[in-house]
């Protein structure tokens, strides 16, 4: 039996970034290093999106093959860049994407942009830039550089995602990809680890990251890409990962932000729940077809 279901497909961009943003409390949690955590968690997410996406192939073109170095640079930029600066700046500095994207779109589609749209953009920088009041210093350069540079990926990422040869082969491609060359890279780290021991609780821990936190989480990202959404109301309503990243952690650790986190999260908040209200009623009414699993 088949009905029909209307809805924005921002919301499918919406939970992604909140099973996304749940990342830094189960690696708070998990007694492994990044690079070794990264191994595990990117093996299980490159398992489940190929499981989840499998009848559509496993082919490659030029731009989903590029799209996955990206994936992968940004993932490996990102922990670099926690190791050598703050995870604060490192994750501010990454979701300046963006910015960037506001920037290259125009170049690559041949979009107009709305006042809104640069409104938005300039709210949750403002909003971000609260979150680092008195914490920037000098001596984090290298691990700033880094952060930037997974923020280039980033962008070109959500943008290269629209691209139409994208669509020539699986939507997912990049992700199963761009978590082997991770899986490849982190290979030695995670073995060494697992020469010492790695408990039950950690390998739960990894499997949550792997399978739902980004394998789950990248699969309702890109169906909400394939039905439409720009890359610039992708990159705005990802604001909301490291906004919940931290209460999430202060929810079950105990880790309480700063005052200016609390507003500069105030202030993106609202930004990305009045742009995705004004975009849902200017957009078409999406319908799908709902058909029961086999």
């Amino acid at each position: 039996m088949k009905r029909t279901a209307a809805y924005s497909p921002l919301l499918l961009v919406l939970g992604a970034a909140i099973l996304w943003s749940t990342g830094g409390l189960f690696i708070k949690a998990t007694h492994l290093s990044a690079i070794e955590l990264s191994f595990g968690r990117s093996l299980l997410a490159a398992i489940t999106i190929a499981i989840a996406t499998r009848r559509e192939g496993f082919g490659l073109n030029r731009v989903s093959a590029f799209t996955s170095l990206l994936y992968a640079a940004l993932l490996i930029l990102f922990v670099l860049a926690t190791k050598l600066t703050t995870a604060a700046n490192a994750i501010f500095l990454q979701y300046t994407a963006p910015v960037y994207v506001l920037i290259l779109e125009p170049l690559f589609y041949k979009e107009k942009f709305r006042r809104r749209d640069f409104a938005t953009v300039a709210a949750c920088v403002a909003g971000m830039s609260l979150f680092f009041v008195g914490k920037l210093r000098p001596e984090d350069v290298s691990g700033n550089l880094l952060a930037l540079a997974s923020g280039v990926c980033f962008a070109l990422f959500f943008l290269l995602l629209r691209h139409s040869k994208a669509r020539d082969v699986n939507r997912a491609s990049s992700a199963i990809y761009g978590n082997l060359i991770v899986v490849l890279i982190c290979a030695p780290a995670f073995f060494t680890a697992a020469g010492r021991g790695i408990s039950g609780e950690d390998f739960a821990r990894i499997a949550y990251l792997g399978i739902v936190q980004i394998g789950f989480a990248y699969l309702l990202f890109t169906l909400a890409m394939a039905r439409g959404v720009r890359s610039l109301d992708a990159g705005i309503i990802g604001y909301i990962e490291p906004v919940l990243n931290p209460i999430w952690v202060f929810l079950f650790i105990g880790e309480r932000p700063s005052g200016w986190a609390i507003g500069g999260g105030v202030i993106i908040i609202a930004s990305v729940l009045c742009h995705m209200t004004t975009q849902t009623k200017t957009s078409k009414t999406v319908s799908v077809e709902l058909t029961p699993h086999e």
